[in-house]
């Protein structure tokens, strides 16, 4: 896929904003999001499809982030650089993972698309 189609997808995949809820509310283990007050069904399945649009592209992103990281804490060229099994044992992956991990950050820094 051209970057400039993983870009456009990406933007594509953030269709609500990830607001965090008030302290109060999070106490309250039924509270999720305000979902719960949503009587029609028609706008409980809209706002709660978007919120999980929402939350997959964020663990995407995320997931992006802890490659790019990976990539930059094992790059060779750094004096304090780490093995792959330091990088699995601090993000709590398997060495296999982490290898894996490292590989696609690097890839991300190659392809200048850094999250």
């Amino acid at each position: 896929m051209p970057e400039h189609e993983r870009k456009e997808e990406r933007r594509r995949l953030r269709p609500a904003p990830l607001l965090f809820e008030p302290s109060e509310a999070t106490a309250d283990p039924e509270h999720f999001f305000d979902l719960e007050s949503i009587d029609d069904p028609r706008a409980l399945l809209s706002r709660s499809t978007e919120l999980a649009l929402a939350f997959r592209a964020a663990a995407d992103r995320a997931v992006e982030f802890q490659a790019v990281a990976a990539a930059q804490l094992a790059d060779p060229r750094r004096f304090d650089r780490l093995t792959p099994a330091d990088v699995a044992e601090r993000a709590q992956w398997t060495e296999d993972y982490a290898k894996k991990m490292i590989e696609f950050g690097r890839d991300l820094l190659r392809g200048s698309d850094v999250p």
